[in-house]
């Protein structure tokens, strides 16, 4: 247990692999998974020490998705390996004002379902801020929370997220670094981050209660955690940037003991990932090769094979030149990469030399097995790709993982409901339906009844998509993954009955090309837990005849795309394709025109994915390369 405490413990400076540009220690680790079960460890072994000297632990805990697998963890060491929290006294950072403490939003709920619920810590010990305290009598709760704090001795432990704005707790930009527990007002972007959880930015409290950044400083022990690619450019101004009020967060720089827990997508813009070169010697392998002369390229504005001596020395790649020689060399060998991974035969080009290409030419056609999260992934992300695939006649199978039921608007569901009523008036299943869409106190709590309306209108939508693009029914397939059917936001974790929907599909299939959302984005982490059982049984099959000659490739673009170092293959549409994919995302008319589940990004769907396709068929050209309408990347998975 002591070396897995160590590899997160704070360092001194000097003692861990910091750069000159790096003010705050942080570890990153391939996984949120793997990174949340070392900070709960290294908890627990703060509890026990705390036990063994009959002491009191005082933790400071956060809410929002950042710590959830902390606190799964947490649970499943207080079941199976009976850690107790019987001496644990906790305070929580913040609560939205005003917010009662039954609403599912509040954090209180939070706390409780996902931990407070399920080990032995005493109630009189929990301490979350009251989110209907009376104005009049703000200032003085706020100031007996830091009190009771300090009663305690002050906090052993602060466990926080970062928020988009900078914030840590709801310590929004201007926050003074001697400020206490109190009441704030919330930035914008931090509401519209939260919005999809209150099923609309109008829904979500402008004020709250926060403990205050001195509060938190005075913590013992500090770790933050951040996942995911959204955080990385607060990451980096927060581990590299100036000390400012404008990222509160930065005050962290001058806590003695704080460590910043990363997984990789969170940990991408820090220099020392993105740009090692600048930092220290490198080994210069293909990789790296390719990320840095197409950065070169970016940032000096000049097209891969134009650029010199001279831009390499004075961007620090010297070392590279060193290794490759000559950079007219370097720049034709990774010309080369980049061209090589432009396709218009995303299946493989039969009669084709496919030396350079990125799939091969045999099996012709090819079993293909396209994997959808939800029921218009597909489209949004790879509809010119998928459509590609189809006019070269390959055998396309779309298979969508789950109904995506949650995300019908309730009066898009009474519309459908009172249409089908005219037809059918005395449909008593149809009365219920409408009775309980109508009636219903909590959203996204539906009944069996709607949820299965919702998930059929969703089923038709990606019908009409995919025959749009011709691929015939028998070939569209639906999972319902049970995980997903809760009727609810909170999702179950994904289990052996969702892996086995998944491995018999690709048994039944034995496809040739697997292609699966490696975007890892969306606000409620249905991609990742499809992409894991995607993963679980590929992993199990892999020894598999007919899975030894399968490819597997990993789309974005719902959310965000691959950067053009990632992509291995490259799928350009003409301006016809362009339109024909707009299309394919039109037949779902239930995501269009103010989507249940926005997200940050407050762009239709398909004008994100125009424009991020356009995007990278421009960063294609700069970089020397044809000037096409749009490009779909992908990036090959290899298990």
């Amino acid at each position: 247990m002591k070396n897995i405490i160590n590899k997160i413990a704070y360092q001194p400076p000097g003692q861990f692999e910091e750069t000159r540009y790096e003010k705050i220690h942080n570890v990153v680790f391939d996984t949120s998974d793997e990174g949340s079960k070392l900070v709960a460890a290294e908890i627990a072994a703060l509890i026990r020490k705390k036990q063994a000297n009959d002491e009191t632990c005082v933790l400071g805990l956060a809410t929002g998705s950042s710590p959830i697998k902390v606190y799964e963890e947490l649970v499943r060491m207080h079941k199976e390996e009976g850690l107790s929290f019987a001496n644990v006294v906790t305070f929580n950072l913040d609560e939205y004002y005003p917010m009662p403490k039954e609403s599912i939003h509040s954090y209180h709920y939070f706390m409780h379902q996902h931990l407070f619920n399920h080990i032995d810590i005493k109630p009189e010990n929990i301490h979350i801020p009251d989110g209907m305290v009376p104005k009049s009598k703000l200032i003085e709760y706020c100031i007996a929370y830091d009190e009771k704090i300090a009663s305690y001795g002050g906090l052993d432990f602060q466990l926080l997220g970062i928020g988009r704005t900078g914030h840590i707790g709801f310590n929004e930009p201007g926050s003074h670094i001697n400020s206490g527990t109190r009441y704030v007002i919330l930035d914008p972007l931090t509401r519209s981050d939260a919005a999809p959880g209150f099923f609309g930015i109008e829904n979500v409290p402008r004020a709250a209660i926060t403990m205050g950044i001195r509060t938190i400083m005075q913590a013992k022990r500090i770790v933050l955690l951040a996942w995911g690619n959204a955080k990385a450019p607060i990451v980096k101004r927060t581990i590299e940037g100036e000390m400012t009020s404008d990222v509160p967060a930065t005050y962290l720089q001058k806590h003695h003991n704080t460590t910043f827990v990363l997984d990789e997508e969170a940990s991408q813009e820090l220099t020392r990932i993105k740009t090692p070169w600048l930092v220290k010697e490198c080994h210069w392998d293909d990789e790296l090769i390719k990320k840095s002369v197409i950065w070169l390229s970016d940032r000096t504005e000049k097209s891969i094979l134009k650029l010199t001596e001279k831009d390499y020395n004075a961007h620090s790649m010297s070392g590279l030149m060193a290794q490759e020689g000559d950079p007219y060399h370097i720049n034709i060998k990774v010309f080369n990469w980049v061209q090589h991974t432009i396709t218009g035969w995303p299946g493989g080009k039969p009669g084709a030399d496919d030396t350079y290409r990125p799939e091969r030419a045999l099996p012709y056609p090819k079993r293909v097995l396209i994997f959808s999260p939800h029921p218009d992934d597909d489209v949004i992300s790879m509809g010119g790709t998928l459509d590609r695939l189809v006019e070269q006649g390959h055998e396309v199978h779309v298979v969508y993982q789950t109904s995506g039921s949650i995300a019908v608007a309730d009066e898009q569901a009474l519309k459908y409901a009172r249409i089908m009523k005219t037809y059918q008036p005395g449909n008593k299943l149809l009365d219920e339906i409408i009775r309980d869409l109508k009636t219903k106190e909590k959203p996204f709590e539906d009944s069996l009844a709607v949820r299965n309306l919702k998930a059929q209108i969703r089923r038709q939508e990606a019908i009409g998509a995919l025959t749009y693009l011709g691929v015939p029914l028998d070939h569209i397939h639906f999972l319902d993954m049970p995980f997903y059917e809760t009727g609810a936001i909170k999702k179950k974790p994904l289990s052996m009955e969702d892996i086995n929907l998944v491995q018999n599909i690709i048994i039944q299939i034995k496809p040739h090309q697997i292609f699966a959302a490696g975007d890892l984005a969306d606000p409620h982490g249905t991609h990742k837990v499809c992409l894991d059982a995607i993963y679980k049984s590929i992993d199990n099959l892999k020894t598999e005849h007919f899975m030894k000659d399968c490819r597997v490739w990993l789309y974005r673009g719902a959310w965000h795309e691959w950067d053009v170092p990632q992509i291995d293959m490259a799928v350009p549409m003409s301006p016809d394709q362009v339109l024909r994919k707009r299309k394919a995302i039109f037949y779902h008319e239930t995501q269009k025109d103010g989507v249940v589940f926005q997200g940050n990004d407050p762009r239709e769907f398909w004008v994100r994915a125009e424009e991020r396709n356009h995007q990278t068929a421009v960063k294609y050209n700069k970089l020397g390369l044809a000037d096409y309408a749009a490009i779909e990347a992908f990036k090959r998975y290899k298990f």
